[in-house]
């Protein structure tokens, strides 16, 4: 009998995961008594204060939001003028999967880079057409890159400093979308700080949703350009919370002890785990490297659907025959091991 979806076992994506207990305990210990609205509580002040202190403080602000595309489009509302553009890979979630939320929303335009394993290179920023004269095209104002990148690769320090320098030489900003931004520090084996604000990163969309959390997401941001029109449109763009400390409270939770990097780097070892269970498999074909809690491969399009039929995971690209087999913070070895089994039988059946 072909399981349900409830019984399968599950490597779309992490935003399929639970909430960690941690993060729902702390939302029902500030469901107590009354407190101050849209970020005047407590519990909001200190979340914040913990946020700027991962980056170092000074300079730094914080300000909570529902959603990771929300983030991203605050950030890029905050500093680009409707003639402008956003510039990103040509795979990032601004370009495939936020439904041209900055083009509606900001006005500007969004010009996407080719890349290679979903990151930018300085290199590629020498193709843009600055345009034959003005006022006649858009004009560049915000590189957008992703960490961990949506190919499951991801930038070091230095990759970050490099495109920083080539942006701010050209009169741009450089924003992170980091909606798995505690992998990539788990990966590292760094502080976040040191491939963000120390590498030259203006504004950044911090998620810890796919980490697990309910929904807690933040933009912060490195300079006062962007703080000084940002909490008008934060509220122009929906994202004020009325009662902003249980977001605050998922913060608080998952930044004591790291307990959101611990979990990050948990569900990195399971995808370094399934890598390895399937990189001697027939017909398994490992397209990128592993740098995050996302296994890339290319499979015969009869195995796809064979597989599809027994577990779940995201069919990447079609055309290529590419898919994405992702962990979470909740993936257990047996989890990975049985999956991987199944890999196995269904690509050399006997």
């Amino acid at each position: 009998m072909t399981p349900t979806f409830e019984d399968r076992r599950h490597f779309y994506s992490d935003n399929l995961a639970g909430t960690h207990p941690a993060v729902l305990q702390a939302i029902a210990d500030a469901n107590v008594g009354h407190s101050l609205a849209y970020g005047e509580d407590p519990l909001t002040a200190e979340a914040i204060a913990r946020v700027c202190q991962l980056f170092g403080g000074d300079g730094v602000e914080a300000h909570f939001v529902f959603n990771g595309t929300a983030a991203n489009v605050l950030c890029a509302a905050a500093v680009t003028a409707p003639f402008q553009a956003v510039l990103c890979s040509e795979t990032s979630h601004i370009q495939w999967d936020e439904c041209g939320a900055i083009e509606r929303f900001v006005g500007c335009r969004v010009l996407a880079l080719p890349s290679v394993g979903g990151k930018l290179t300085p290199d590629c920023l020498d193709n843009i057409a600055e345009g034959h004269a003005e006022p006649h095209q858009s004009k560049p104002r915000l590189l957008s890159i992703t960490q961990v990148t949506e190919m499951g690769t991801l930038y070091t320090p230095e990759e970050v400093k490099a495109l920083a320098a080539a942006a701010h030489d050209r009169g741009w900003l450089l924003h992170m979308d980091g909606a798995r931004l505690a992998n990539a520090a788990a990966f590292l084996e760094l502080p976040p700080r040191a491939f963000t604000v120390d590498a030259g990163v203006d504004l950044l969309s911090l998620g810890l949703t796919k980490t697990g959390a309910m929904m807690a997401e933040a933009v912060v941001m490195f300079g006062e350009e962007a703080s000084r029109s940002f909490p008008y449109v934060r509220k122009q763009g929906l994202q004020l919370a009325s009662k902003m400390r249980f977001i605050s409270a998922q913060f608080l939770a998952m930044l004591t002890d790291d307990l959101w990097l611990q979990l990050a780097g948990h569900a990195n070892e399971m995808a370094q785990r399934l890598r390895v269970s399937v990189q001697d498999i027939p017909g398994v074909e490992l397209v990128h490297p592993t740098q995050g809690n996302g296994v890339f491969v290319r499979l015969a399009p009869d195995r796809m659907r064979k597989l599809l039929a027994e577990v779940t995971f995201a069919v990447w690209d079609p055309q290529k025959g590419e898919a994405r087999w992702m962990t979470a913070w909740d993936t257990t070895a047996a989890d990975v091991d049985a999956f991987a089994e199944t890999v196995r039988q269904i690509m050399t059946p006997r």
